[in-house]
């Protein structure tokens, strides 16, 4: 592909802008301490925590994912992930505010503020490690797959370069000022983001393949995948698609960015807002543009992709330099980007350089927030000073991303990605629910349910295909990691002693979680959902005609 000094103005300018924030950022926020680094000392408007949430969940995996889905599925296969939109509206009405309440650091040192002792302790740095070091390497791999899917394409150069290139880029802008440079660094990218969105769409529309929206609206190949709802007589689809996300996977698998309970980037960014209203309000805004709003420019873009790029052969025979084995469905989406014009195409190399960095950079600044005080702090030097906490935070940094580099050859596809990152965390969810209620649920029961669950997905994901002629699908595979695991958390609880009375008192006592707001919680959580579905469903009606 041909890019020229106008393309290359532009990403030079996009370069230039995206280190600028965060260096203005640092230079205003220095000398201000650990919280200003971790949380900018709660600040934050509900705006900007709702921008800065939905940036941070937009990477370039995500146009690839949505492209994999609606190629295979259709756009009912998009209920794999909608259904976390319930998990978000709990977030939103029930949880958020417990969260401000019980004024953890971060996520993780909740496990000290609920449990005592030394299953706390340990709970708390293994949650640290699991999500900070496991489950993160797993997500930032599977981006980077994405942006390497991408660079081979745009570029046309080796995927070690793509890497490189993103992993300086990732750890400058995301440890140079801390939380509130990468909220404000979030802003920028997003809107450049769907600039770009917008325009692979737009030039994927009058593509002479398509010819047109009234030709791309009217063709079978779209026609046939434009439902809403999978085809309730193809049971096998209709059960893998709709029915096990929206009965099961909301509420009962971790995931990130649609943690049940809420966890993550997400409560990462809630404990910068500027109270528990600014804390509701932006995870409300965030759902509302990640679900409703967001998605559709790659959605139509996708379903260009079908008539430009009917078959995996005809994307091969556009990129006849490329290594076979990272043609995917997922490589239709970087395959458009071919058919931008130079200056656009541009703009479109530099959003897709902004979902990634802004993406990589909340995991890595989650990750190296766990290890520095959840697992630095707690554990290794308790009384370590502001300067050296900022020091630990940026060393882990760096040590994440070359990691995460190191992963991507693990993975093949976008959607091989998302597999593994659901079935990790199946099972695991309903108890980030009840643990703010049920107070029976104890240190080990998290213990053993994420043990067991990280055990079943590399059983079923990597072992069984090997062992056994039977091939299970991937819902098969969730549901069996959701019952193992669930089996092994409520033995856990039983068989090992409560949680002593004082640590249980204290905990109600900060968190005041009380009936009447629960209750209320779930009666506004059904009736946003609705809400923001109907919207969803409304501006798809609007578009599609």
């Amino acid at each position: 592909m041909n890019l020229n000094w106008v393309d290359f103005t532009v990403m030079a300018a996009f370069f230039a802008v995206l280190l600028l924030i965060p260096a203005i950022s640092a230079m205003k926020s220095k000398g201000k301490g650990a919280s200003e680094y971790f949380k900018s000392a709660g600040t934050m408007p509900w705006w900007l925590i709702g921008i800065s949430m939905v940036a941070a969940t937009t990477s370039t995996n995500s146009a690839n994912l949505f492209t994999e889905i609606i190629r295979r599925d259709g756009l009912s296969g998009n209920w794999v992930w909608w259904a976390f939109l319930l998990t978000g509206m709990l977030t939103v009405f029930v949880y958020s505010k417990l969260w401000v309440r019980s004024g953890a650091t971060t996520d993780i040192s909740f496990y000290e503020l609920r449990y005592s002792g030394k299953p706390a302790a340990f709970l708390r740095g293994f949650r640290a490690l699991y999500l900070g070091v496991i489950y993160n390497l797993v997500v930032m791999a599977t981006v980077l797959l994405g942006a390497v899917k991408i660079g081979v394409v745009l570029f046309g150069v080796p995927a070690s370069t793509v890497l490189i290139v993103t992993a300086v880029v990732s750890i400058i802008y995301s440890s140079l000022s801390g939380i509130r440079g990468t909220i404000y660094t979030d802003f920028f990218i997003f809107a450049v983001v769907m600039t770009g969105a917008f325009a692979v769409m737009h030039y994927s529309i009058i593509h002479p393949s398509v010819g047109g929206w009234s030709k791309l609206m009217g063709n079978p190949e779209v026609t046939s995948r434009l439902s809403f709802f999978p085809d309730i007589s193809n049971k096998e689809a209709f059960i893998a698609i709709f029915l096990i996300p929206v009965a099961v996977q909301w509420w009962n698998v971790w995931y990130s960015g649609s943690e049940p309970g809420g966890g993550g980037y997400i409560v990462q960014r809630m404990l910068t807002a500027k109270s528990s209203n600014h804390a509701i309000g932006g995870t409300l805004f965030f759902n509302i543009l990640n679900y409703a709003l967001r998605p559709w420019p790659w959605y139509i873009a996708a379903f260009a992709s079908i008539l430009i790029f009917p078959n995996l052969d005809s994307i091969r025979e556009a990129f006849p330099n490329v290594d076979p084995a990272l043609v995917g469905d997922d490589m239709a989406y970087p395959a458009l980007i071919k058919i931008v014009p130079n200056g656009w195409i541009g703009l479109v190399a530099a959003s897709l350089m902004g979902a990634l960095f802004s993406t990589i950079a909340a995991q890595i600044s989650m990750g190296a927030n766990y290890v520095t005080n959840d697992i630095w702090k707690r554990f290794i030097k308790k009384d370590a000073d502001d300067r050296e906490l900022i020091l630990v935070a940026r060393i882990t940094s760096i040590v994440l991303m070359v990691l995460g580099c190191v992963m991507v050859p693990l993975f093949e596809s976008a959607k091989d990605g998302f597999n593994m990152m659901v079935q990790i965390g199946a099972g695991t969810g309903i108890i980030f629910l009840l643990r703010w209620f049920w107070m029976r649920i104890n240190a080990w029961t998290e213990i053993v349910a994420m043990g067991v669950s990280i055990l079943c997905a590399f059983f079923f994901q990597r072992v069984w295909p090997h062992i056994s002629p039977v091939e299970l699908l991937f819902y098969e595979k969730l549901l069996w990691t959701i019952a193992i695991t669930t089996v092994a958390w409520l033995a856990a609880t039983y068989l090992t002693a409560p949680e002593k009375p004082e640590v249980i008192a204290h905990f109600k006592a900060l968190v005041r979680a009380d009936g009447h707001d629960v209750g209320m919680g779930l009666l506004k959580m059904f009736v946003a959902s609705i809400a923001i579905f109907a919207f969803m469903w409304a501006v798809g009606a609007l578009i599609l005609s």
